[in-house]
């Protein structure tokens, strides 16, 4: 009988313990299992996804030593709060010289081919919303100390996030993780990510038949290059410290505002080395979570970055629209608590039916809202939320990550998003629910590391309904 290998699992992944561990993966037995088919992208490892608890986890057999770095480097990114998918557990075969690395599947989320076959091929706000959600992960990655080594559209899951799209990394084979990185180190994995984005929307481009010209070779480039510009263009807002005059507080707020609305919270350093009495500008600045943080002090709710940033909108305006109605200045307090009363918690009961369960309810708000303000911006007025919600279920609460045809939620979830950083429209789109926080749990003996697996009105509305918000 094969020896029962060394396994590693974390709550609440511990109910996996009873899985036939001591076998290969390719011959765990799909009768006995709950093995589910999850459309994928071709993997260079047997991949299987299993449903354990109504749980769905992403199991990869690969190389012992490289099964043990990709376990370390995701649970160095999970530890500093970066987008990636959530290690589970491992299990090490010494004898056999390989390893089942475990991950938790990651919710409403889609990788490249699933969402852009569904869109009119060639650029749109799609597509540039997935890039620009890629340049923001290398950003993030590098800033971290992480080489991905690997980046590429086909290792990267996409989720909505609000009016944008969040990128997750899911396979850290090659990754490696330093106290920091160098510029070439950081020119070299930016190399990497042009040439495989460029490489991978022209293999996009012949699955869907595209006729071949040299236009279509030309469009890739020129989009896997966009990557690269908005990568230098966030990398340099970050890390630009500028010598200014202390009286001026405008250009100090500007910059941090700047900042604040890319995602960026930011601590504060102003350094008087200038013997003309003006001071460095330097800003530490944190994990892209200002908004998220923003949002659950306020209401304790849970969201990502861009549906916080939408959410905190609905919320002010909803507070201004309670001050002037009411002819009093309300505590925040007060605003938070009859928001949530009065406009989000009836929302979502109103819609929750037809969202269904498999969906984040959270992100189908959003949805709303961003009907409310198309809807709005065509009558020339505010149509109010209920009327929102009135149109957002007439059109059967569509989303992008939902099956389906797709080009008619692509008319609905389409607003003009304005890029803090200064550069062309920038258009990303929505993605989900804040990730919860797995406690570590150990189980057998040995020493040793490893860990992790791929997967891939118009005075105002009546209450209830906030005025619509950009």
């Amino acid at each position: 009988m094969a020896a029962f290998p060394r396994l590693r699992l974390r709550d609440p992944a511990i109910d996996l313990v009873d899985l036939p561990w001591e076998l290969p993966l390719e011959e765990w037995s799909a009768d006995r299992l709950s093995f589910r088919y999850v459309p994928v992208g071709p993997s260079r490892h047997l991949v299987r996804f299993l449903v354990s608890s109504g749980v769905l986890y992403a199991l990869k057999e690969l190389p012992l030593d490289v099964a043990r770095q990709e376990y370390d480097v995701l649970l160095h990114l999970e530890n500093l709060g970066l987008p990636t998918v959530e290690a589970a557990g491992v299990a090490e075969a010494p004898a056999r010289d390989s390893a089942i690395l475990v991950t938790k599947f990651l919710p409403h989320s889609l990788q490249y081919r699933r969402l852009l076959m569904r869109l009119p091929p060639g650029p749109g706000s799609y597509r540039g919303r997935l890039l620009d959600a890629m340049a923001f992960l290398l950003v993030d990655l590098h800033r971290s100390g992480v080489f991905w080594g690997d980046c590429s559209l086909a290792n990267t899951l996409f989720r909505r996030d609000g009016d944008r799209i969040q990128a997750y990394l899911v396979d850290a084979e090659t990754s490696q993780v330093f106290p920091s990185l160098s510029d070439g180190q950081r020119a070299y994995d930016l190399e990497i990510l042009v040439e495989n984005v460029a490489f991978g929307l022209a293999d996009l481009a012949a699955m869907q038949g595209w006729v071949e010209d040299a236009n279509d070779g030309d469009d890739a480039i020129h989009a896997a290059e966009h990557v690269r510009d908005r990568y230098e263009q966030i990398w340099t807002t970050i890390h630009d410290e500028p010598v200014l005059h202390p009286d001026d507080r405008q250009a100090i707020r500007n910059r941090v505002r700047k900042l604040n609305d890319l995602g960026y919270s930011v601590d504060l350093d102003l350094d008087p080395n200038a013997t003309d009495g003006r001071v460095r500008l330097r800003m530490s600045v944190t994990t892209r979570r200002y908004h998220a943080r923003e949002l659950e002090r306020r209401t304790r709710l849970r969201a990502l970055e861009g549906q916080a940033q939408l959410l905190l909108n609905d919320l002010n305006e909803y507070g201004t629209w309670l001050e002037w109605s009411e002819s009093r200045a309300i505590p925040i307090e007060e605003v938070a608590e009859r928001w949530l009363r009065e406009v989000y918690r009836p929302t979502l009961a109103r819609i929750g039916a037809a969202v269904g369960p498999g969906r984040d309810l959270v992100q189908a708000y959003c949805d709303v809202l961003e009907e409310k303000w198309l809807l709005s911006e065509r009558e020339g007025r505010d149509i109010g939320l209920a009327g929102a919600i009135d149109a957002y279920l007439a059109l059967g609460a569509p989303a992008p990550e939902s099956p389906g045809t797709g080009d008619e939620v692509i008319d609905i979830l389409d607003p003009l998003d304005v890029d803090p950083l200064g550069l062309e429209p920038n258009e990303p789109d929505p993605v989900e629910l804040d990730p919860v926080e797995p406690d570590p749990v150990e189980l057998d003996p040995p020493a040793d590391d490893g860990d992790r697996v791929n997967e891939d009105g118009d005075d105002g509305p009546a209450p209830g309904m906030a005025p619509s918000h950009t």
